[in-house]
């Protein structure tokens, strides 16, 4: 059987094509949580790292769902290994099994090939914020290596404008990738950076995944509290409860 090149199925992973259905995710899950019941107490999940670990993040699924009065979940990054358009697919797909709506921050995996272009054809813009309750969510792209130490990630002109943001002095949460005390983290911007959350009283607390593992402290001795969550491959996430002037993280293996 004789075919021409033209008549030949060409198929590119780096493709960003996506159905209606896989189309910004972040502004059809913060509607979700906009809609949630409020109360005195909001508990939530922090993940990350999902990368190729699928199996692994389809029994943290199961065991999310099995968590009490959650009202949503954080993806800390790296939802991608390779920037793939079909990777962010496949977390998709086992991410909507969850209970409760989700809402992620881009990471360092996520930004590689076409990886951005496609993180915000899915989910949107890489710095964003929103409010529920006692609690104002920061996401800010803290990937500073992918841009080659420029000096434009993370942008702190943008985090202050959001922390100045807040006339309801509701609690602030910060949220990224890279934490940045990590040598990914542009070291020029490193002190502007947690200078200003340190300067604002608010921020009791902030969130990040990128290196596979539990850790919690004041690294910079100035008031603010690092977590970071470990990876869907160490079978472990946090629930986190807030509330006015609070808060308190429970670590969990699956």
């Amino acid at each position: 059987m004789l075919t021409s090149c033209d008549d030949l199925f060409q198929y590119n992973p780096n493709e960003e094509t996506l159905l209606d259905k896989d189309k910004n995710l972040t502004a059809r899950n913060i509607e979700k949580i906009s809609r949630l019941p409020v109360s005195d107490t909001t508990r939530f999940i922090l993940m990350g790292d999902s990368q190729r670990w699928y199996d692994e993040c389809e029994e943290f699924v199961r065991s999310a769902n099995q968590q009490k009065d959650i009202s949503f979940v954080l993806h800390a990054g790296d939802i991608s290994d390779f920037g793939l358009t079909q990777e962010f697919k496949w977390v998709n797909e086992i991410m909507t099994r969850l209970k409760y709506p989700y809402v992620t921050v881009i990471g360092n995996h996520d930004i590689v090939a076409n990886g951005s272009a496609t993180y915000r054809k899915m989910f949107g813009p890489l710095n964003y914020s929103f409010g529920f309750g006692h609690d104002r969510f920061i996401f800010i792209n803290t990937n500073s290596r992918e841009y080659a130490f420029d000096g434009s990630v993370p942008d702190i002109s943008w985090l202050k404008a959001q922390l100045a943001d807040n006339p309801d002095k509701r609690n602030t949460i910060v949220v990224g990738h890279v934490p940045p005390f990590d040598a990914d983290f542009d070291k020029n911007l490193e002190k502007p950076y947690t200078d200003a959350l340190a300067s604002d009283p608010t921020v009791k607390f902030t969130l990040y995944g990128h290196q596979h593992r539990f850790y919690e402290g004041q690294f910079y001795d100035d008031g603010v509290n690092y977590h970071l969550t470990t990876s869907m491959g160490a079978r472990g996430y946090m629930v986190i409860s807030t509330w006015k002037g609070g808060y308190n993280v429970e670590r969990v293996e699956f």
